[in-house]
């Protein structure tokens, strides 16, 4: 796994900044197309619903965790 990156994100017109490992953002970036979203929209989605004690890159990467945890359930 790569070292984390930071990567610059626009939530409600906020500039912010979030340090993901690469394969986590291409897969977050990949989430976002495949729901024919933003992913900014999507990152602001995900900020709007995390408890502020959580970090917005920890939120982001249990987001993708689960979103392919869920798509594998379903396809067994």
């Amino acid at each position: 796994m790569s070292a984390p990156v930071k990567r610059s994100l626009t939530l409600r017109g906020h500039r912010t900044s979030v340090s993901l490992e690469d394969e986590f953002w291409q897969a977050f970036r990949h989430i976002a197309a495949e729901q024919d979203k933003p992913i900014n929209a999507l990152a602001a989605e995900i900020d709007a619903t995390r408890d502020l004690d959580s970090g917005l890159a920890s939120e982001i990467r249990l987001f993708v965790l689960r979103y392919y945890r869920d798509r594998q359930a379903g396809s067994g």
